[in-house]
C-alpha cells in the first residue's frame, strides 16, 4: 500500500520561504511521476509542479521563476521549494503521486500553506 506524507507548511510572510516534503511508503514496480498541486479557498484544485523519475520538472505558470520541484529517490521524497512568496499562494497543498500510462493517482493528506503579513 503506498501512502504519501507531507510536511513543512505554514504560516510566512509575503516574500519568504517555504520548504514542502513528500516521503512515499510502499513499492511500485512501474514508473511514476510526482507533483505537488494546490486548491485555494472558493477555487478548483490546479496543478502546481510535477516531476518525473528521469527527473523531467513542469510547472504552472504563475510559479514557475518562483518554486523548484526536485526528488531523492533514496529517500523515497519529493521536495517543493518555495520562494518570493505571495498570497495568492496560499492553499492547501496535496502530494500527488501518478502511475504512468495510467489514471491511478495516490494523495497526500494536504498541508496548508498561508501567505500573510
Amino acid at each position: 500500500q503506498v501512502q504519501l506524507v507531507e510536511s513543512g507548511g505554514g504560516l510566512v510572510q509575503p516574500g519568504g520561504s517555504l520548504r514542502l516534503s513528500c516521503t512515499k511508503s510502499g513499492s511500485i514496480f512501474r514508473l511514476y511521476v510526482m507533483g505537488w498541486y494546490r486548491q485555494a479557498p472558493g477555487k478548483q484544485r490546479e496543478l502546481v509542479a510535477t516531476i518525473s523519475s528521469r527527473g523531467n520538472t513542469n510547472y504552472a505558470d504563475s510559479v514557475k521563476t518562483r518554486f523548484t520541484i526536485s526528488r531523492d529517490n533514496t529517500k523515497n521524497t519529493v521536495y517543493l521549494q518555495m520562494n518570493s512568496l505571495k498570497p495568492e499562494d496560499t492553499a492547501v497543498y496535496w502530494c500527488n503521486l501518478l502511475i504512468v500510462g495510467t489514471d491511478y493517482n495516490y494523495w497526500g493528506q494536504g498541508t496548508q500553506v498561508t501567505v500573510s503579513s
